[in-house]
This record gives C-alpha cells, structure tokens and sequence, in this order.
C-alpha cells in the first residue's frame, strides 16, 4: 500500500540572490505572474518541487530539492520561473511500464527502480510513452539522469509530443525517493 504525503514550503524571489519582492508558496501554481512579475532565485524550505519556464507547467523543466538557488540563469540556464508543482512524498513501490513509440506501441518494459540508460539495459533506442502506475518519477533526456528532464506523476502519457517534448527522447529514468 501506498501513501503520498503533501508537505513542502517554497519562497520565490524577483530578482537574484533573494533580493526584491517574494512569494511563498506550499501547493502547486500554475502561473506566478499575479505575484511576482520575474523569479531569479528561491529557497526551498522543505520538500521537493518541480518548476517551469513557462505557465501552466510547461517549458523547461528543473527538479528542485531543500536548499537555495541564488541565481537561476548561471545554475539552471533558466532565465525565469512562471509556474511550480509540488511533488508529494510517496512511500510505497514504485512502478512504471516503458513503450518504445506513441500510444504504447513497440517494445515495453517495466521499471521498478532507477535506470541510467535505456539502451544498455533494454537495447532500446527510444521511449515515446509511458505509463506510471505507483510512485513519482524523473526521465530525462540524456543516459546516466542528464540533460532536459521532465517529471512524471501516476497516470498514462500516450505521447510526449503531445506535452510539448517534441524532438526529446527520454534515455534514463529515477524515481523521486525520500531525498527531499
């Protein structure tokens, strides 16, 4: 049996170094633009978060753990933040089944931990699909957890086109433990 528990505190700042205007905030948000009109730096009190270049989480996409993040243009070549998710502790197992094209379609694999290369544990080239059935993920872009990433919560993801990652082949996957 699983269980996800909510808990996270964040604090965004308008400019550099948590100077100028804040905004903290403990939920998801979809567009940040009625309370700051830039974010450049955040602490993250407790929890974990995903944040987002663009509103209503899309665009690029940075996992955020407890700590300070003074300047979000030299650490995460981010030039702003407009929108942020929660992501809920999660005890329990973790499941997740891989399809190597849209619509779940071609070779499938389920995953039950972290894997740094697609291709050298399933000699699979590409991962167009998915399905997470327990617990909370990461799959980025590049093997051994690289590059741009995108988070995956439970339900079914036909075709990662469709969510604006055209042109991304996902090549490694972790699970989001109780690092935060």
């Amino acid at each position: 049996m699983s269980t996800s528990m909510n808990m996270g505190r964040i604090v965004f700042y308008e400019d550099r170094n948590f100077q100028g205007r804040s905004y903290e905030c403990s939920s998801d948000c979809a567009d940040m633009s009625s309370y700051l009109s830039r974010c450049h730096s955040c602490r993250v009190q407790s929890g974990c978060f995903m944040v987002y270049d663009r509103n209503n989480y899309m665009g690029n996409q940075y996992f955020m753990r407890r700590g300070e993040y003074s300047d979000f243009q030299s650490m995460m070549g981010m030039t702003d933040i407009r929108s942020c998710r929660m992501i809920p502790m999660h005890r329990g197992s973790y499941r997740m089944r891989i399809y190597e094209r849209d619509n779940f379609g071609g070779q499938m694999h389920e995953m039950m931990d972290d894997c740094d290369s697609i291709m050298d544990r399933y000699r699979m080239s590409d991962c167009q699909s998915c399905n997470v059935m327990d617990g909370h993920w990461l799959m980025y872009e590049q093997p051994h957890f690289r590059g741009r990433m995108m988070y995956m919560r439970p339900g079914e993801y036909r075709n990662f086109r469709d969510m604006g990652m055209s042109g991304m082949r996902f090549m490694s996957m972790r699970r989001i433990t109780d690092m935060c």
